[in-house]
């Protein structure tokens, strides 16, 4: 994830393919020396905070920084500020410390905003090298103006041992005050979660279901090497739900695993109703074709579909036909992560994930600083 302000500008180029063949290679008029491709602008250059979830509320940029695969010493939660990290919405909630878990956010992954202009962090609860401790795996939901606490829902029913809540979306159109809605992308317990904001009640679905496990016969390429996910030691990351979205009505949630190419989506009607069984809502899934490797997905105020392209440094665009436009391509996007989409721009952190020491016989091939980038968007 990312930071410097540089701004690469370079011809736009679009990539119209039905929506269930697969991405193309992407062509066109790039930057010869850097292979750049669209209108790429830094807004952010952070040495010390490497962000995966995103949000922007009235131009403010509030930022993530999940703990499981590092134990950093900053915040778990910031808004970039006059140039700098900032603790939000106070160090005392967004620092390391020794309040009960349940009481401070721990390790914020994902971010988002409802359609009331709130934001809302998805608390992972886990720490690498770390015990879980219970109350740490949470859904907090903020008043941007304040930074009030609007809602806390603690992650009991729903979280298995090897869960990894990644990421979420929050629909203020069914349930009394709202339904919330998780991707869990662990590589063998992946599922949808979904959360009734009145009262807390959560239950995990689709469990097993091909959408939301990883594609056994997944292949990739990650900073030019080809990994198939079989490498010991692990190359690369493996998991099941990942990105998440809403439509614009939030008639319908679309979502898809980590380790796949392939894009899903339920009626949200059915995803929030209890008393949906498994079996109904297995039928009831959509398969929207291919998008590409994808880590975050976004919507924007038109309906449009935005995913990383982490196999080529790169996001697209998911057309209201179906058809793919590449928005951008450059040599800085290690590792697209989370996504923003407003009516102006579309925003993503660059993690650089796929450089954790995990995936490199324990050394950590990260390079500060970590950037957010955003480009331009238009009406369709």
């Amino acid at each position: 994830m990312p930071r410097s302000p540089i701004i690469g500008l370079v011809a736009s180029v679009l990539i119209a393919v039905p929506a269930t063949a697969q991405v193309p290679p992407i062509t066109g008029n790039t930057d010869p020396a850097f292979g750049r491709v669209g209108k790429v602008e830094i807004v952010a250059s952070i040495p010390d905070f490497d962000p995966s979830g995103i949000a922007v509320i009235g131009g403010r940029l509030f930022l993530s920084q999940p703990k499981q695969d590092m134990d950093a010493p900053g915040p778990t939660l910031a808004e970039w500020r006059g140039g700098r990290i900032v603790p939000w919405p106070t160090p005392d909630l967004a620092m390391p410390s020794a309040r009960p878990a349940a009481d401070r956010l721990v390790s914020v992954h994902g971010l988002t905003t409802d359609t009331a202009g709130r934001l809302w962090a998805l608390d992972d609860g886990k720490v690498k090298g770390k015990p879980y401790d219970a109350g740490g795996a949470k859904v907090i939901g903020f008043d941007p103006a304040t930074g009030h606490i609007v809602a806390k829902l603690l992650l009991t029913d729903a979280m298995l041992p090897g869960s990894n809540m990644n990421d979420l979306r929050v629909d203020l159109t069914h349930g009394a005050e709202g339904t919330v809605y998780i991707t869990d992308s662990s590589a063998n317990d992946a599922a949808l979660v979904v959360v009734d904001i009145a009262t807390g009640r959560q239950r995990r679905v689709l469990a097993g279901d091909r959408s939301v496990i990883p594609d056994p016969g997944y292949m990739t390429v990650l900073d030019g090497r080809v990994l198939n996910g079989v490498q010991q030691p692990p190359a690369m990351p493996r998991g099941g739900a990942d990105g998440i979205t809403l439509s614009r009505d939030s008639s319908r949630l679309y979502y898809a695993p980590l380790s796949s190419r392939s894009l899903y989506s339920l009626p949200t009607a059915l995803l929030a109703d209890f008393a949906t069984t498994d079996a109904t809502l297995a039928a009831a899934v959509r398969d929207e074709g291919e998008k590409g490797a994808a880590d975050g997905l976004a919507t924007d105020t038109w309906g449009r579909i935005y995913t990383s392209a982490s196999d080529h440094n790169a996001v697209f665009r998911r057309n209201l036909d179906g058809s793919f436009a590449l928005i951008a391509r450059d040599p800085r996007f290690v590792w697209p992560d989370g996504l923003f989409a407003d009516d102006r721009y579309v925003y993503v952190t660059l993690g650089q994930w796929t450089r954790l020491p995990q995936f490199h016989n324990g050394t950590d091939m990260r390079r500060p600083p970590f950037l957010v980038a955003r480009m331009p968007i238009v009406a369709p």
